[in-house]
């Protein structure tokens, strides 16, 4: 029977490798994602999000490669929405399934976090041995580095040293107006911060894509909690508690036609890509009462209670980006990320999609 006892052992040797090498202190936490639309979907996509949570948006500019919407929340990962205007999509590979190729430039793509040396960074990495998407890249107020895409999860890390005012468009870029209306539902303000993603990865490839994740960041590997009878496990990183962290959502056994759990389906259907983007709640239940008044659907009610020490939701899947919100609040002084049961019914609902 599967267990962790192989992944926990390799965990300890990248984080006793990553002290050796001098990485330590150099990584930050998440500083943006990158979510990948159709051309078309592109500003229906950014209202959708700040209508469906309290992110605003602070730039819009294009350059020869696409148009850019950077959203921000205070004390929060800023969120990037762009759409491609060139030919050749590297991640089209990872978009070709049966029910993601309809949108098939549509997927979060990168996942950017603070570093704060980045050339020291860059070469204890690339002596480590790991790969990069070229040489660090001078953008006038920020240095970035990307690495090549993970293959087990479709998504790539980049690496963002800022050097001046926290601006992503650069002078290359060309400025555009910001013709994102804004929301009317004040209840948004109940959206504190984006407080973790989860990946759906394949059952063969979990350990892998976790310890390449480590291997880049400073982030450890926490627990797993297992739903045999779903065949999935979900799997959290953090760098420290409070702060963005990585899920990685897996099938214990591989995909089955007609006996696969609803990780695997999903993975059958939609590829390896984030699933959904989870948003820290305060006053969850009248929030929740007020989307759906509001016409938001659901793919479960609110699972769990205040005596549990958390509750949780998930939305339909996004027309535009195919990805589920999660809306979570955590009460008082409950110590632990997710509960067993909670895991279960939500894993359960992604069956609808």
């Amino acid at each position: 029977m599967r267990n962790d006892r192989e992944l926990l052992k390799n965990v300890e040797e990248i984080k006793t490798g990553r002290v050796k090498r001098g990485l330590e202190g150099l990584v930050g936490g998440l500083r943006a994602l990158v979510i990948s639309v159709e051309k078309e979907n592109l500003r229906d996509a950014v209202y959708e999000m700040s209508d469906m949570t309290s992110y605003f948006v602070s730039e819009h500019y294009k350059n020869n490669e696409g148009e850019y919407y950077i959203l921000k929340l205070k004390d929060s990962a800023d969120i990037i929405i762009k759409a491609s205007f060139e030919s050749e999509n590297k991640y089209l590979l990872y978009n070709d399934n049966p029910k993601s190729s309809k949108l098939i430039n549509t997927r979060v793509e990168q996942f950017i976090f603070d570093v704060s040396d980045i050339e020291k960074y860059y070469e204890i990495q690339r002596s480590y041995g790991l790969n990069f998407d070229g040489a660090i890249e001078n953008k006038g107020n920020y240095k970035i580095l990307s690495s090549k895409i993970d293959e087990s999860l479709g998504v790539s890390y980049a690496f963002v040293e800022f050097e001046g005012a926290l601006r992503y468009s650069s002078k290359d870029d060309i400025d555009m107006e910001i013709d994102i209306p804004i929301s009317n539902r004040t209840y948004l303000k109940n959206v504190i911060k984006l407080d973790h993603t989860a990946s759906r990865v394949k059952a063969k490839d979990r350990d892998k894509a976790i310890l390449k994740f480590m291997d880049y960041t400073e982030y450890n590997f926490e627990f797993s909690i297992y739903v045999r009878n779903l065949n999935s496990i979900t799997n959290v990183a953090r760098l420290k508690k409070g702060e963005f962290a990585m899920v990685f959502t897996s099938g214990i056994e591989e995909y089955k036609e007609g006996e696969s759990g609803p990780t695997e389906k999903f993975i059958h259907n939609y590829g390896t890509r984030v699933h959904h983007m989870a948003f820290q709640t305060e006053n969850i239940d009248t929030f929740f009462e007020s989307l759906k008044k509001d016409g938001v659907e659901f793919l479960v009610d609110l699972v769990g209670s205040e005596e549990e020490g958390l509750k949780q939701t998930f939305t339909i899947q996004s027309p535009y980006t195919m990805i589920v919100n999660e809306y979570i609040h955590r009460y008082g002084d409950f110590s632990g990320f997710f509960t067993k049961s909670n895991v279960e019914m939500l894993t359960r609902s992604t069956e609808k999609q």
